[in-house]
């Protein structure tokens, strides 16, 4: 049995707003396609963004686009450039930093139908 393949514009879906004129979409998830296991986001953080530390119920995963950025744990820095993909566990505390000069532009995709349960610092 196949389904049918959907699309969705990313200029379809709101926009929500971060610090510093930065943004993210959430572009497919139990909204816009009635997915029930996984979503899908896209994000641009401007030069100098520093977002505050979230920690997710479910496993992320990320690849940069463009730009270059910093990852901030708990104990740790990741930097990560241009073709660079995060793997992110479950309740791991992680700060999106953009560390240069250009924009950074993240997909990111949760094992979850939207943007998961999540804490904040």
């Amino acid at each position: 049995m196949s389904g049918s393949v959907r699309k969705i514009n990313l200029e379809d879906v709101q926009k929500i707003e971060l610090p510093n004129a930065s943004w993210s979409r959430m572009v497919l998830n139990q909204d816009t396609l009635e997915a029930n296991k996984t979503s899908m986001g896209y994000s641009i953080f401007t030069p100098g963004t520093e977002l505050s530390a979230v920690s997710h119920e479910c496993e992320e995963l990320a690849i940069v686009i463009s730009g270059k950025g910093e990852l901030k744990l708990e104990d740790t820095v990741v930097s990560c450039d241009a073709g660079d993909a995060l793997f992110i566990p479950p309740e791991t505390w992680h700060a999106v930093v953009n560390s240069g000069e250009e924009d950074l532009i993240m997909v990111f995709t949760f094992a979850y139908p939207d943007y998961p349960p999540t804490e904040r610092k």
